[in-house]
């Protein structure tokens, strides 16, 4: 049975979670999630990325029946698989939006956390209740939760277990934007189709140079915008965009 499908359209690719009825993220749902962040990152028709569960719910976590089975041992050596799987979403280099509906819990919202932008339903639920089963988040939850909402917010999550709906979701930064339900997956697809019509190799760097110097010193950080930046000089949408400014206005340009 197919958990997981890609399908491209106008430059928009749509990774979607098929697991009725939760989208329990067992480890070959977890396998096929790296398989197909490498397609997407490296298929020239993909220019964005939406990540989605379907109308009723996200993700509502690992496959706890699946795990249950698994010892110390057999779980070294599967943490790493898993951490790499959502790493690669994470890295994907183009935008990535995660179109959130439902239920957004453990393994689900670390998913959510890979994205560059989460979009979210007014009824969504987001959290790590990995605590709750004498655990911690496994799949970069600690990681990136942490950085996104800040440390105190994210160890009150973590440290709880609870759930938090999408208003509060919106306010400490969890979720970029809530939207009726309904129109979630539309909403994500508006955001994802206007970023394919941008200049591809402009948004990998800025995403490069986002990611990569939140993970290091401000220096650092810098000199990789410093290269980055220098380096678009020499591409055609960078010639592109400052003779469409110069002669029609700002945002009148056609990237290629």
């Amino acid at each position: 049975m197919t958990t997981v499908t890609f399908e491209v359209a106008d430059g928009v690719g749509t990774i979607r979670l098929d697991r009725p009825p939760m989208n329990a993220l067992n480890t070959g749902i977890q396998d096929r999630l790296r398989e197909l962040a490498a397609e997407a990152g490296d298929r020239e028709d993909v220019r964005a990325v939406i990540l989605y569960g379907g109308e009723k719910v996200f993700a509502a976590g690992a496959d706890i029946k699946e795990m249950r089975d698994m010892d110390h041992a057999a779980m070294v050596l599967r943490s790493r698989a898993l951490q790499e799987s959502f790493t690669a979403i994470a890295r994907i280099p183009k935008p990535v939006v995660a179109a959130v509906t439902g239920y957004a819990l453990g393994g689900g919202c670390e998913l959510a956390l890979c994205a560059d932008y989460r979009i979210a339903a007014d009824n969504a639920k987001l959290g790590q209740p990995e605590i709750l089963l004498g655990l911690i988040p496994g799949a970069g939850g600690t990681q990136r939760l942490a950085r996104l909402v800040g440390p105190s917010r994210a160890k009150d999550l973590i440290f709880t277990g609870r759930q938090v709906r999408a208003e509060e979701a919106l306010a400490i930064g969890l979720v970029d934007r809530v939207v009726p339900a309904a129109e979630v997956y539309e909403q994500a697809r508006a955001w994802a189709a206007k970023l394919a019509q941008g200049p591809a190799l402009a948004l990998r760097a800025a995403k490069e140079c986002v990611d990569a110097g939140l993970e290091t010193d401000i220096g650092t950080g810098l000199a990789i915008e410093r290269t980055w930046f220098a380096g678009l000089f020499a591409t055609e949408d960078r010639e592109r965009g400052m003779r469409s400014f110069v002669e029609e206005g700002p945002g009148r340009a056609r990237f290629v």
